[in-house]
């Protein structure tokens, strides 16, 4: 493959990535907002799919030589009802369905081919699976326990302070991936995934805390390292896990509610665990 014809399969495959990004937080937000439940369960499991998409398109960017695209594409996360919801997430699947036809036509390596229908194998799936829940949210006349951009009935200081949780724990999933995706260093690549995956939990668990009184996640990132070499990003790594261990720790101080207060404490935890991994990490590469 031409090193043009290698841009132009990147330029597709990085539209690819914007949309599952989109796919992601739009799911999450509708799931977050539905409280609990098996549709709201699904519907994450369906966010996780597109979660490995979102990996197995930015692994082959980097196999030919590009670099992951972090953009997010649009979302369409409006909407009064649950059914409303769950309609605007056929239409995402349908027009990420119709793109990868597109690509999978206009790609001519066969590895990648064959990857792209891998993926519309899961996005028909999921078509199938939101237009199910979309009959029935209106046959169970289901409501949501949250708006999706309306102002939340948390305290304003306890709203930020949960929001402030929520926009790190998106950007350090982002930045974990993307150095998993650029280290050379499959050790490194792998515990940067698996944190990446731990993030994501905690991302879930502030989230839900807001959604179950009203409150609306704000997820977006704070800025993302973009460091390209494995020495650099876990210094970057361990910095921003030190940065946000001192604030879970002064957030602990102030919350009197003993949930919440044992949550932050939980989470405060496993941020200090990926800061010894991090820092033993970087004495095996720099020695």
């Amino acid at each position: 493959m031409s090193a043009q014809d290698s841009q132009e399969v990147i330029a597709m495959l990085s539209d690819d990535i914007k949309g599952e990004h989109a796919a992601i937080v739009q799911y999450l937000r509708h799931a977050y907002a539905m409280g609990e439940g098996e549709m709201a369960c699904e519907i994450e499991a369906i966010a996780r799919d597109e979660m490995r998409h979102l990996d197995w398109l930015a692994e082959t960017v980097v196999e030919l030589g590009g670099d992951p695209t972090l953009d997010r594409g649009e979302m369409t996360v409006g909407g009064a009802t649950i059914a409303e919801w769950m309609q605007r997430d056929v239409g995402l699947e349908q027009d990420a369905i119709g793109l990868y036809e597109e690509h999978i036509k206009a790609i001519e390596d066969p590895k990648i081919k064959r990857l792209l229908r891998r993926i519309v194998s899961d996005e028909l799936a999921h078509r199938h699976d939101f237009q199910h829940f979309v009959e029935k949210s209106k046959k169970e006349a289901m409501e949501p326990i949250a708006p999706l951009q309306a102002p939340g009935g948390k305290p304003p200081e306890l709203s930020d302070m949960l929001n402030w949780g929520i926009r790190h724990e998106y950007t350090v999933i982002l930045q974990y991936l993307y150095h998993s995706f650029l280290t050379p260093d499959e050790e490194v690549s792998e515990q940067l995934e698996d944190q990446a995956i731990n993030e994501m939990q905690h991302l879930g668990w502030l989230a839900e805390e807001l959604t179950d009184t009203g409150g609306v996640p704000v997820i977006e990132d704070t800025g993302i390292d973009r460091s390209t070499d494995t020495a650099d990003m876990l210094r970057a790594d361990i910095e921003v896990e030190r940065m946000v261990t001192k604030e879970y720790t002064r957030q602990i101080e102030q919350v009197d509610d003993p949930d919440l207060k044992r949550l932050i404490a939980r989470i405060r935890d496993n941020e200090i665990y990926h800061d010894e991994v991090f820092t033993d990490l970087l004495d095996e590469v720099s020695e």
